[in-house]
């Protein structure tokens, strides 16, 4: 869920790794916000930071991010979600997520990328707002179904780009049982990458391989706005 669709590009460049970086410090801003200043206490914070060393995200920048979003350092900047829905090229049902301080401008950047689609479509309904885990095990004939069930997630797909020394999971759960599967991994050997609340489309598409490449695209461009954070497409 949420960047899946990209992981097939296995080339980063530069200029892509600072807006991921960009993202990543924008979501410890909020999980700061949203709950304590203290990783130890505030599970969304812990995974936000956890995931921003991962991409060598100095612990300066880290400590600032989180009094920016607490509102204790000089520069706090308040910055909310807003999700917008529509259908991309093809019908594809999608939801994007943005993190901005300025609504208006978000809102009317996104609209103008929107065009080859159809911006402000209603299509929530057909996604559900779930829990989403990501982890691996260094146990490479881990059993992804029994590991589900013996953590509490509702359901489980292969994770993407995993090494082959390795099994990968991404688990689907209760909104109210995301962390609590998320500790239950943990302490089955599970690294969790992830954990956090998303949509999961009920019924995602199958496209052509020209129509496929044109979703991908679209959706590309779409995520290279600073203020997008996650993309939901309904595209199998």
């Amino acid at each position: 869920m949420g960047r899946q669709w990209l992981h097939s590009k296995k080339e980063v460049n530069a200029n892509k790794r600072a807006k991921i970086t960009s993202k990543l410090v924008r979501e410890i801003m909020v999980a700061a916000k949203m709950g304590v200043p203290d990783p130890a206490m505030n599970p969304r914070l812990s995974l936000a930071v956890e995931a921003a060393r991962k991409q060598s995200v100095s612990n300066d920048v880290i400590n600032r991010a989180i009094k920016k979003g607490s509102g204790t350092g000089d520069d706090a900047v308040n910055y909310e979600l807003v999700a917008y829905e529509g259908m991309a090229p093809h019908n594809v049902p999608l939801i994007v997520e943005c993190l901005t301080e300025n609504r208006n401008r978000t809102g009317s950047d996104i609209k103008s990328m929107w065009k080859d689609g159809q911006f402000g479509s209603k299509v929530s309904f057909l996604f559900d707002y779930v829990g989403i885990v990501e982890g691996t095990h260094e146990d490479a004939g881990k059993d992804r179904e029994e590991a589900a069930i013996e953590a509490g997630a509702q359901d489980v797909e292969e994770l993407e780009n995993t090494s082959e020394e390795q099994v990968g999971a991404r688990f689907f759960t209760e909104k109210a049982d995301m962390y609590a599967v998320a500790d239950a991994l943990r302490a089955a050997g599970w690294n969790v990458t992830t954990a956090e609340l998303g949509y999961r489309c009920k019924d995602p598409m199958q496209l052509p391989e020209d129509a496929h490449a044109e979703v991908l695209a679209f959706l590309e461009r779409i995520d290279d706005h600073d203020d997008v954070q996650k993309i939901y497409p309904g595209l199998a």
